[in-house]
Formats: structure tokens, C-alpha cells, sequence
């Protein structure tokens, strides 16, 4: 298909359609029910949210595309982006679409999970792909977070040998709770402003991009399989809930989805979709020793090679 702002929005609402059905076969009882946005500025979006499910307590599968102003922090970026900080008379527009994923389970033994992929581009010529997914355990299965990383490795290799290890620092880094000094879960892939550079082409770049979204169903559904029957007590799904504050913790202070979603003008339910239904803080908690949940919190540290 030729690669333009339409066919990637169209894309990108068949990927919704495909993973909101795997996801409602692997749970059984629940359905998706949709709701359809518009943005006073420009774009719009579809949300699809699940809850109290089988297996999900409360996820949704977004999809949106908008557009208007280019928002002023993106200026500030410079980092990683060609993007000329001088002021200027008229702003760019800017078209942003993905599709944005966050389910939270029943049961304490079935990880979170977290998916996003986006397209950027400016009416200046700037144009970039971004996303990734990472895995939040609450309690870490080693053989699970083999899985879960081989699952990524091998799409990553099947484009570019450098991706897996190159993107798997990059969720390390991102998805750390620095004022935890830990991470949010075991990581996964994240990348940004992924655009024409010595290694790759932007076509396949996106061919790369298009596949990290197929392969988020085939892989979560596997996970949900192998812990949905498990067993588990009252002090499981306490422990449930402290990670989930956690997960709260990273969304709203570091997560640049919930900034850019806001400072964009976003729709605000949408946009904190992202949070659990219910999340528990107790002060100063220490796990037992020799507990599952401290073998838990020992894992929750970059550079850990799981391939």
C-alpha cells in the first residue's frame, strides 16, 4: 500500500478491530464497548474499553487520530529531532495517529501489559514512528518473561540484528521509576522518533513498526493462557495492588503519552485510561524474606538478559 497519513490511520483501526477480538475470545465473558470522540481542534478517535471480565478487570484498546497546532514542547525536544526551535510567525500542523493498549487482569498471576504504535508528521516535511511493548508482572515468571522477550527479539531481528538489544535498553531506561529506583515491570522494546536514518528506510521502518502491532496479540494471549487458572490469595491481590500503584506512579509523573495526550488538548478518560481500576500505597512496605514478592522486586532492574 503507498504509506501516507490515510492508509496508516486505516491501518491502524484494522489492527484495533483484530486485537480487541483476540482479546475478547481470550476472556470469554466481557465485550468491547466503543465510543467514538471528537477533538475541538481536529481528529477524533474511537475507545474501546473492557471490564470485569473473565480475565480483564479493565483494559482498552484506543485508536485515534488528531491534528492542529504543533504543541510548543515538542520544540523542546531537540535531542532527538531536526526540528527548528526558532519562533516563528505560524505554527506547523501536526497529524498524530496510533493505537494505544493497556490491560489490567483479574487475576495477580496474569501480567499487564502495555502496547503503543504511532505515526507523527508535521506539514514541514518531519515525519517519525514510535511505540513498543513492555510487560508488567506482578509476580515475575522467569520462563513468562523469556517468552515474552523472544516474542520481540525475533520480530526485531527479522529487520534489524541492532533493534532488539538497541530498543530493549531504551525501555529499560524509559520505563524506570526513578524516585522508586526501580523499574515498572520487565521491560520490553520502545522507540521514538524512528525515522530515515543510515540503518533503515522509512518503508521499513514501517514494515518493522507494523509488525511489533501484530505481534502483541499472539504473545498476550499465550501469557493470559499459561496464569489465568491459576490460584491465588488475599495476599496476592494485595500485593496486586501496590504494583498497580506503582504502574499509577509511572503513568502520570514520566509517561510521555499522558503528557503529550494533555498538553494536546486530548480527551482527558481516553487519555488516563491507562490507570487501574483499583491501586493500593501502603507506607514503607517491605516484603517478606524469601517471598515471592521480594525474588519479585529483585527483577525489577535494567540490563537483565532474559534471551
Amino acid at each position: 500500500m503507498e504509506i501516507n497519513k490515510e492508509t496508516i490511520s486505516e491501518w491502524l483501526k484494522n489492527l484495533q478491530d483484530s486485537i480487541c477480538k483476540s482479546l475478547e475470545q481470550a476472556d470469554v465473558l466481557s465485550k468491547f464497548e466503543e465510543e467514538n470522540w471528537a477533538r475541538e481542534e481536529g481528529g477524533g478517535g474511537r475507545t474501546r474499553i473492557i471490564k470485569e471480565g473473565n480475565v480483564i478487570e479493565k483494559g482498552g484498546v484506543l485508536y485515534s487520530a488528531v491534528s492542529g497546532d504543533a504543541p510548543d514542547f515538542l520544540f523542546k525536544e531537540q535531542e532527538h529531532s531536526n526540528v527548528s526551535t526558532q519562533k516563528s510567525q505560524v505554527k506547523p500542523q501536526f497529524f498524530a495517529t496510533g493505537v494505544s493498549i493497556v490491560i489490567h487482569p483479574k487475576n495477580p498471576m496474569v501480567p499487564i501489559i502495555h502496547m503503543n504504535i504511532r505515526y507523527f508528521e508535521m506539514d514541514n516535511g518531519v515525519k517519525w514512528l514510535g511505540g513498543g511493548i513492555d510487560l508488567t508482572p506482578h509476580y515475575i515468571f522467569e520462563e513468562d518473561a523469556k517468552f515474552f522477550h523472544t516474542q520481540l527479539k525475533t520480530v526485531c531481528d527479522k529487520h534489524n540484528a541492532n533493534y532488539y538489544s538497541k530498543f530493549k535498553k531504551w525501555a529499560d531506561d524509559y520505563f524506570y521509576i526513578n524516585h522508586r529506583k526501580e523499574t515498572r515491570g520487565i521491560g520490553g522494546i520502545f522507540f521514538d522518533r524512528l525515522n530515515t536514518d543510515t540503518e533503515m528506510s522509512f518503508e521499513k521502518n514501517f514494515a518493522f513498526w507494523q509488525d511489533i502491532g501484530k505481534a502483541f496479540a499472539p504473545t498476550y494471549v499465550e501469557l493470559i493462557s499459561r496464569n489465568k487458572n491459576k490460584t491465588f490469595t488475599e495476599k496476592n491481590k494485595e500485593w496486586q495492588l501496590l504494583r498497580r500503584g506503582r504502574y499509577v506512579e509511572f503513568n502520570l509523573i514520566y509517561d510521555k503519552g499522558t503528557k503529550f495526550g494533555l498538553e494536546t488538548n486530548g480527551r482527558v478518560e481516553s487519555i488516563l485510561m491507562s490507570l487501574p481500576k483499583t491501586a493500593g500505597w501502603e507506607y514503607d512496605f517491605k516484603p517478606a524474606k524469601n517471598s515471592e514478592e521480594e525474588k519479585t522486586l529483585s527483577l525489577l532492574k535494567k540490563k537483565i538478559n532474559w534471551v
